[in-house]
């Protein structure tokens, strides 16, 4: 049917006995096959089209089933990229027969079963459609098979299925495997007479060189994947008023029955509206946002101060540890067991406390710290899940038939360990941050158990960079960005109840988990703030790239975890996992879905208020003498007034990508009339408007110039 140039690699069209093939193939280094059409009738008819936009081919099949089109389009600028996009207009009522997976890999003489290689990642759950694999043999290198589910939507919605695991397989048979309705009668299932729906979106993207160790495999990863990304149609992000969610969540937190109670006459915070016990987690989570939330408004907030008092109750002086619970828990809770993350966690904002200078925070930090090393060191840095603080005894040692334990807990607590090394500048801290790293590198993409642990395990590598001068750190950063990314949803879900809410771009909590949660979701984009703010020129440009634009879609996408935003349709009722749900109450629910399930099925989970704390006091910035805000969705690097009503600004996301900026009006202020330029004086004009607000889509990365004048 033809040839299609894209770089050293030959890609072939041609038809089968009952399919339509494209043929991708290193000269004499094996290829790939990758189905475009199944089509299991005989007497169909393939034919070359004119190519639309964008196109490098188009093919038409015409059978018994009804008409396919096939479009085909390549990109060699960096790495190489094939899309093939295949859709079916049925001839009439049709329930798809089985369709087996699309991609196999070639080995001499285009035989699959000679090809030799090893699927390095696959999809999780409804998180995003990819297979990254490598070929060894024939030595065709490593690729990057991504399903854009985004495409496939409506043919979900039609069929009744979902995207669960359908991209993956088993040596040699691989890529996508389109999820079919069971049998059925009457007209459920059935893709209908006459509508075009798409059935194939796949992107592929090919390296010469298969890597063979785990911090080069996850930076060709990144690469692929951010090659993958730029074809992708993103869904719109609009202004996000964080400010006045951050308010409101403050005053519920100060004011609302269900948001604190009192025990030993302090005040603690509850995990859930109505559900669990006060824990040390959970109360230094709120603390550490309020924190930060003061600091970034200019003074402190009285609920910290207040909040601050009960901590030492959960020190144990026995062990000299911080205990998860309070003492007279233990009607409820088994007070000896400890979740391994749970000990640590409390100490890195404990550390944040301290290093800027809270003394209350430095003691309690220093008189727990002990126990953690003498932990870390009786697991030999490879933690359970459940442990026994006693005697260290283990309680629930793996999460599951894969025999790993909590593998990115020794990125949280070299984090740890770095914050303590800043405070003291003991080595000590130090060669504990280098043991834990070093014990969990050759997990590849098992590493991640929980996302935000992951990205505070890549922050760890870029601080272990920055102080040893070993670029092999910061490599070993990749891998823990690459294990957060492969546990995205990067596809917009459009299916039952994520009509109402955004999922794209959104990492789910656990590494099997099945949704996306509040309290991973601000983690993870307060680490990954961190690890932008400290990378510098020498971070792989896919990387930013896509870290950026995953911190970009969380200020969008964590909009919808808040209960007032949602139709009662869109919430569980009846039973929550962890006390109930109030919509009046401006605290986060824990999970949405991807699958489109009903949100808030755990609970309404309180110390996940911080995200409005952390998201306003990045996204919102203050002018000196100006009667506005300025919001930006992506990372500030420099805003510097460079005249009386003028500005630089510089940004420093992907290259390729765009940023939402807007000028937000003061209270009790008047808007003024601002104009936005590029670095080369190109004007840009207002994307929106209204009197309370103007915004602007801005370059992602590079400087700007805004000025502003009266109304």
């Amino acid at each position: 049917m033809g040839k299609v140039s894209l770089g050293d690699l030959t890609v072939e069209l041609c038809c089968g006995a009952d399919s339509v093939w494209v043929l991708v193939r290193r000269p004499d280094q094996g290829g790939l096959a990758l189905r475009a059409a199944y089509v299991p009738v005989s007497g169909f008819a393939c034919r070359k089209m004119k190519p639309g936009p964008d196109e490098a081919a188009r093919l038409e099949v015409e059978s018994l089933l009804g008409r396919f089109r096939i479009g085909i389009s390549v990109s060699d600028e960096g790495l190489h990229r094939l899309r093939v996009c295949a859709s079916l207009r049925p001839a009439s009522d049709l329930r798809l027969p089985f369709l087996p997976r699309d991609l196999y890999p070639l080995g001499e003489k285009d035989d699959p079963l000679g090809a030799r290689g090893n699927v390095e990642a696959a999809q999780r759950g409804v998180n995003s459609g990819l297979a990254y694999f490598r070929i060894d043999r024939p030595a065709f290198g490593s690729v990057l098979y991504f399903q854009n589910l985004t495409a496939l939507n409506r043919y979900f919605q039609l069929t009744g299925t979902k995207p669960d695991g359908v991209v993956g397989g088993e040596w040699p048979e691989l890529g996508y495997l389109p999820p079919i309705p069971p049998a059925q009668e009457g007209g459920e299932g059935l893709l209908p007479a006459g509508e075009e729906v798409v059935l194939s979106d796949a992107i592929l993207v090919f390296r010469d060189w298969a890597a063979d160790n785990e911090q080069e495999m996850a930076r060709q990863f990144l690469q692929m994947l951010g090659a993958a990304y730029r074809v992708l149609d993103p869904p719109p992000v609009t202004y996000r008023d964080w400010l006045w969610r951050a308010e409101r969540t403050l005053a519920d937190l100060e004011s609302a029955k269900p948001a604190t109670v009192r025990h030993y006459g302090h005040r603690y915070v509850m995990p859930y509206v109505e559900g669990e016990v006060p824990d040390s987690m959970v109360q230094m989570t709120v603390i550490a946002s309020l924190h930060r939330f003061g600091q970034w408004r200019g003074e402190p907030l009285p609920l910290e101060a207040d909040l601050k008092k009960g901590l030492g109750r959960f020190h144990d002086a026995r062990f000299k540890m911080l205990r998860r619970f309070l003492p007279n828990a233990g009607d409820r809770k088994n007070l000896d067991e400890v979740d391994s993350w749970y000990l640590y966690h409390p100490l890195i904002n404990l550390a944040r406390l301290a290093l800027d200078g809270d003394a209350q925070a430095h003691a309690l930090l220093f008189s727990s710290i002990d126990y953690g090393i003498r932990s870390a060191r009786h697991f030999k840095y490879r933690w359970p899940i459940l442990y026994r603080i006693d005697d260290f005894s283990v309680v629930t040692r793996t999460r599951g038939d894969d025999g790993f334990g909590q593998t990115d807990v020794n990125g949280l607590y070299a984090y740890l360990m770095l914050q303590l090394y800043q405070l003291t500048s003991e080595k000590l801290y130090l060669d504990e941050a280098k043991a834990a790293i070093e014990t969990v590198k050759g997990l590849r993409f098992d590493l991640l158990y929980q996302a935000n642990l992951s990205v505070w395990g890549a922050v760890a590598c870029l601080r272990l960079w920055r102080i040893t001068q070993d670029k092999d750190w910061l490599a070993q950063s990749y891998v823990y960005v690459a294990g957060v990314l492969h546990n995205c949803e990067i596809w917009a879900s459009r299916l039952d109840q994520a009509i109402h809410y955004s999922n794209f771009l959104g990492t789910t909590a656990l590494h099997d988990g099945p949704y996306m949660a509040m309290f991973e979701c601000f983690e993870c984009f307060a680490g990954f703030e961190e690890y932008l703010r400290e990378s510098g020129p020498d971070l792989e440009p896919a990387a930013k790239m896509l870290i950026s634009e995953y911190c970009k879609y969380t200020l969008e996408r964590g909009w919808f975890y808040f209960p007032d935003t949602l139709p009662k349709e869109a919430i569980q009722e009846g039973h929550h996992q962890s006390g109930k749900v109030d919509p009046k109450l401006s605290f986060p629910l824990e999970d949405l879905y991807g699958d489109g399930q009903p949100a808030g099925q755990v609970g309404q989970e309180i110390y996940g208020a911080g995200a409005p704390f952390i998201f306003a006091s990045t996204a919102f910035h203050t002018v000196d003498g100006a009667p506005f805000w300025l919001f930006c969705n992506h990372f500030l690097r420099t805003l510097e007034h460079t005249g009386e009503r003028a500005i630089s600004l510089q940004l420093d996301g992907g290259e390729t990508c765009t940023a939402l900026l807007s000028v937000v009006r003061l209270k009790r202020r008047s808007l003024p009339v601002p104009s936005v330029h590029l670095a080369n004086g190109d004007a840009l004009q207002p994307h929106k408007a209204t009197p309370d607000r103007i915004d602007f889509e801005v370059p992602a990365s590079g400087r700007l110039m805004l000025r502003w004048k009266d109304a």
